[in-house]
C-alpha cells in the first residue's frame, strides 16, 4: 500500500504514514441502539485517513459494516449519518433535542428520558428500521413469518436498498463479511464477499434478533442474529487465512466488566452485558497464546536437521505455523448510570448523538497513542489495546 497521512481532527501535530500492516480491519460487535458509536469510531478512523480493507460486522455491525462497505469513503460518513438520523427521525425529535440541555438534567431525568424512549420503541417500532405487526404474531396463522417476530423488518430493507451499494460490496473492493445462525441446525455462518454474492438479506439475517425480528431465508434456510452464539467476529478476522499482518480495530458494544448489580433492573442490565460481550477478553487471550505457540513451532521447523524438516510430519505442522504479526486495539463503548436494561433499543436522537460522540472520542484518544499503529515486537507477534481500561489518555 501505498503511504498516507493520517491527521484527527483537532490533532493536527500528529502526522504519519500509513501503518504497516497489510490489513486493516474493522471488527464490528451487535448492540442495537448503541451502534451509533460504531459509527463515531469510523468518523474518527476516516479522518485519520485509516480506511478498512475489511469490515466484518455482527447485527448492528453488520448494518454499519454494509453502510461502509457499500458506499464511497467519501460519502461512508454521510450515508451512515442518514441511518442514524432516519430510524431516530420521530415527529418529536427536534423538540427533543431542544428539550434536553434544560430538562434532562441528572441521572433520574436521564433515566426516565431513557425509559419513556425504549417504551416508544416497543410501541411504534423505528423509522425505517422496524414496525409492530398488527395483528400482533399470537394472531397469526402458525409458520408465517407475522406468527414468529413481535416486528416487521421490511422497512429496513427498503432503507438498506435506498442506502447501500450491494454491487460495490461484491466488488470485493473491500473484504465483508457477516455473521448469523441457522435457526434448523444452530450452526454459526458467515456469509463473506469472497465465497457469497451479498444482498439485503444477509445483512436482515445477522441482525434477525428473535423474538423481536422475523428469521430471514437465503437459498431454502433461515437465519437469526449471529449475536445468538457469538457477538464478537473477530475470530473470524484473526483465523482467516492466508493470514495478514493485521491492524484490527474492534469496537464492542458491551463491556464485559462491570460492577456487582443491586436491584432486580440493575441484574437485567449486567445479564445483558456478559452475555453479548462474547468474552472478548479471553477470546483475546487465546489468540494471543495460540500465536505464541505457532511462532515457537515455527522456530524449532527451522532448527530441523534437513532430513526431518522436509518429512511429512514436519510438513503438517508447518500448515499450522504463523509468523504474522497483529494488533488488536478494543474500543468498547462504556454505558452511563442513566442507561438500563433497554439501552439497545433506546432509539432516541439525544441517545444516539450522545453514543456518535462517544465512538469519535474514544477513538481519537486511542489514535494519540503512536504505539497503536506499529508492529509488535514481542515472541507471539500480538500487541491489544484497551487504552479506557488501562486509564490512559
Amino acid at each position: 500500500m501505498s503511504d498516507r497521512q493520517t491527521i484527527a481532527r483537532g490533532d493536527a501535530h500528529r502526522i504519519q504514514s500509513h501503518p504497516a500492516f497489510a490489513c486493516i480491519a474493522l471488527v464490528l460487535q451487535g448492540g442495537g441502539a448503541l451502534g451509533a458509536y460504531q459509527a463515531g469510531v469510523y468518523e474518527a478512523l476516516a479522518e485519520a485517513s485509516l480506511q478498512p480493507d475489511w469490515v466484518a460486522g455482527i447485527s448492528i455491525g453488520a448494518i454499519n459494516a454494509a453502510l461502509i462497505a457499500g458506499n464511497a469513503p467519501g460519502t461512508r460518513i454521510e450515508k451512515l449519518r442518514s441511518f442514524w438520523e432516519g430510524i431516530t427521525a420521530w415527529p418529536w425529535s427536534s423538540w427533543e433535542e431542544r428539550l434536553n440541555p434544560m430538562l434532562l438534567r441528572g441521572d433520574i431525568a436521564r433515566q426516565w428520558h431513557h425509559q419513556i424512549s425504549a417504551g416508544l420503541a416497543l410501541v411504534g417500532g423505528a423509522p425505517g428500521f422496524f414496525s409492530p405487526r398488527m395483528p400482533p404474531p399470537w394472531l397469526s396463522p402458525a409458520g408465517t413469518p407475522e406468527a414468529m417476530s413481535l416486528f416487521d423488518t421490511g422497512p429496513l430493507r427498503r432503507t438498506f436498498e435506498r442506502l447501500i451499494d450491494f454491487d460495490r460490496i461484491n466488488s470485493a473492493e473491500m473484504r465483508f463479511s457477516v455473521g448469523a445462525v441457522n435457526v434448523s441446525t444452530g450452526n454459526f455462518v458467515y456469509f463473506d464477499n469472497r465465497t457469497h454474492a451479498i444482498g439485503p438479506e444477509h445483512v436482515m439475517a445477522s441482525g434477525a434478533l428473535p423474538p423481536g425480528f422475523p428469521p430471514i431465508e437465503i437459498e431454502g434456510e433461515y437465519y437469526w442474529d449471529g449475536g445468538l452464539v457469538s457477538n464478537t467476529p473477530l475470530q473470524w478476522v484473526v483465523d482467516s487465512r492466508p493470514a495478514l499482518d493485521t491492524l484490527a480495530f474492534q469496537v464492542d458494544l458491551w463491556s464485559a466488566g462491570g460492577e456487582l448489580p443491586r436491584t432486580f433492573a440493575e441484574v437485567a442490565t449486567r445479564q445483558k452485558e456478559i452475555q453479548y460481550s462474547s468474552r472478548t477478553r479471553a477470546g483475546t487471550n487465546s489468540f494471543k497464546h495460540i500465536q505464541r505457540l505457532r511462532h515457537a513451532m515455527a522456530d524449532l521447523l527451522d532448527q530441523l536437521p534437513a532430513p526431518l524438516r522436509d518429512g511429512p510430519e514436519a510438513k503438517l505442522l508447518r500448515d499450522a505455523t504463523d509468523r504474522k504479526v497483529y494488533n488488536i486495539v478494543h474500543l468498547i463503548y462504556r454505558a452511563k448510570k442513566h442507561e438500563g436494561h433497554s439501552k439497545d433499543f433506546e432509539f432516541s436522537r439525544a441517545s444516539m448523538r450522545e453514543h456518535w460522540r462517544a465512538g469519535y472520542h474514544d477513538a481519537l484518544r486511542t489514535l494519540r497513542h503512536p504505539e497503536v499503529l506499529q508492529r509488535p515486537t514481542n515472541h507471539e507477534g500480538v500487541f491489544t489495546f484497551d487504552l479506557h481500561s488501562d486509564a490512559r489518555e
